[in-house]
């Protein structure tokens, strides 16, 4: 998955209501007075941004008579990804509405996947909106989602919290085995650029204070046991202050949970300016599981 420089003519979107959120596919409704398929035209991003595997397709005229939208990805990589699509709702004055997010799972080298952009408001709504594609993301399936990988072990990040240019992002291991897991140290990163290319010049810290203090991420590392089922977390801070030089934007990395495990790609979407500096706390056992003794 690399963006490419051009106009992204993507196809129209007439749904008849904003889209949030993730959904199943449902019913059209009535589009709003004049719309039509026809008259619903493809809609240029204006960064000229389009990739080369994600594209909104239009499925014609839906029973309704309203227009059918949805959008098509395919797995130019030769190993399973899973996607998560960002689009942008657009209404027929140009006017950016609202955005919705979907995530197809564990697409297959070569496959091409269909889904709909569905409506979440029910028949009747007088609004119609085309769709723009603003944000993919495509990680190697394996360890992110889905059923337990044979590492025994997933691993995800939040969506992190932001303040006065200071960001935090949560890394979450889940042992979803049948056995312990055991954790005892920091979590190693690689981290890649938006073409999931290694991304060179930032200096790991171990430790959070020195990216802001009061983040409570300097505690000495200390064994985690995890029992199935039960989760630890290890945080990311940084800072996205932009000074003399090129900002760095990292929105992939990879995380080998400790030596020998496997690494695995997530996306806390590291906008790390001019700083130059990643703070890393150690694992830790999640607050709902602490409770467990440690061993």
């Amino acid at each position: 998955m690399r963006p490419v420089t051009a106009l992204a003519l993507c196809a129209a979107l007439a749904s008849t209501a904003l889209l949030t959120g993730c959904g199943k596919e449902t019913a059209g409704a009535s589009a709003s007075p004049g719309a039509t398929c026809a008259s619903l035209a493809p809609l240029p991003d204006p960064a000229g941004r389009t990739w080369d595997d994600v594209r909104v397709i239009s499925g014609g005229c839906g029973p309704s008579g309203a227009p059918s939208t949805g959008f098509e990805v395919t797995n130019t990589d030769d190993e399973p990804l899973t996607y998560t699509i960002t689009f942008t709702l657009v209404n027929g004055f140009g006017e950016a509405r609202d955005s919705t997010t979907r995530t197809v799972e564990a697409v297959k080298p070569g496959q091409t996947v269909r889904r709909p952009l569905d409506a979440e408001d029910g028949p009747g709504s007088a609004r119609a909106y085309r769709a723009r594609i603003t944000k993919v993301r495509a990680v190697p399936a394996e360890g992110t989602s889905g059923a337990c990988p044979p590492s025994g072990v997933r691993v995800t990040n939040d969506r992190g919290d932001a303040a006065m240019g200071l960001r935090v992002v949560g890394i979450h291991l889940t042992n979803c085995s049948t056995t312990d897991y055991q954790l005892n140290g920091y979590p190693a990163l690689r981290l890649l650029d938006e073409d999931r290319d290694p991304v060179t010049g930032v200096e790991i810290l171990h430790g959070t204070s020195d990216i802001s203090s009061g983040l409570g991420g300097d505690a000495a590392p200390r064994p985690v046991t995890l029992r199935p089922g039960e989760s630890a977390y290890a945080n990311l801070a940084w800072r996205n202050t932009t000074t003399d030089g090129v900002p760095v934007n990292a929105p992939y990395a990879e995380v080998t949970a400790k030596p020998g495990a496997r690494p695995v790609t997530v996306t806390p979407e590291l906008d790390l300016g001019t700083t130059g500096r990643l703070g890393v706390s150690p694992w830790t056992k999640t607050p709902a599981d602490a409770g467990a003794p440690q061993e």
